[in-house]
C-alpha cells in the first residue's frame, strides 16, 4: 500500500496486522481517486473509520488543505500517526482517537465543513452509512462535497444522504465504492 500520486506520490504506507482494519487497495483507491478527480478541488477532507490513514494521506497529497480522521482502534491510530509522519503531513492532519459517532459533534465545535467525507465502517455495522445523514444535516458538508462511501459489493446503499445524491456505484472484487454530490 502507497501513496498514488501528488505530492508524496510513492510513499509506502503501513496499515495494522488482522481483521480490525480493511485497507483500500491501491488499485481501488486509484479508481476512487480518477472518478472524483472532475470534483475534487482540495479543502478539508474527513475520514471516519479511519484504518490506515490511506484515503486521507492521498487526498492530502492530491491537494486537500487539511484533514480530520477518526479511529477508535488505539493500534491502528498509532498506524496512521506513523503514516503521517512518514508523508510530513502532521501539521495538517488531525487523528482524532474515538468512535466516529462523535465526529459531527467534534468537527461542529471546531467550525469544520468536509469537502471530502470518507465513509468506510466494519462492513457489519450498516447503520454507520448514516452518518453521512448526520453529516448533511447538521450543515457539516461544504456546499460542493463530495461523500464517498465503501461497502460490501451485496449492500445497497440509498439514492441519497439529504441533498447529495448518488453518481453511481462501482464494485471491485468483494468491495464497492459509492460516490454521492449535490
Amino acid at each position: 500500500m502507497r501513496v498514488i500520486a501528488g505530492t508524496r506520490r510513492g510513499i509506502p504506507l503501513k496499515s495494522i496486522t488482522g481483521t480490525d482494519t480493511r485497507p483500500t487497495s491501491d488499485k481501488v483507491k486509484e479508481a476512487l481517486f480518477s472518478k472524483i478527480g472532475p470534483f475534487f478541488n482540495g479543502g478539508v477532507a474527513v475520514e471516519l473509520f479511519g484504518g490506515s490513514g490511506s484515503l486521507t494521506l492521498e487526498a492530502l497529497s492530491r491537494g486537500s488543505d487539511s484533514a480530520w480522521i477518526f479511529e477508535k482502534n488505539p493500534k491502528a491510530c498509532a498506524v496512521i500517526k506513523s503514516n503521517a509522519e512518514k508523508c510530513k503531513f502532521t501539521e495538517e492532519l488531525h487523528i482524532i482517537r474515538g468512535d466516529a459517532r462523535s465526529a459531527a459533534a467534534k468537527l461542529a465545535k471546531e467550525g469544520v465543513k468536509a469537502d471530502l467525507l470518507f465513509l468506510d465502517p466494519p462492513y457489519a455495522k450498516e447503520e454507520f452509512y448514516n452518518l453521512a445523514s448526520q453529516f448533511a444535516d447538521e450543515g457539516l458538508l461544504a456546499k460542493h462535497a463530495i461523500i464517498v462511501c465503501e461497502h460490501e459489493k451485496q449492500l445497497t446503499l440509498p439514492s441519497a444522504y439529504g441533498p447529495y445524491e448518488s453518481v453511481g456505484t462501482t464494485v471491485y472484487g468483494g468491495s464497492a465504492i459509492t460516490i454521492y454530490k449535490k
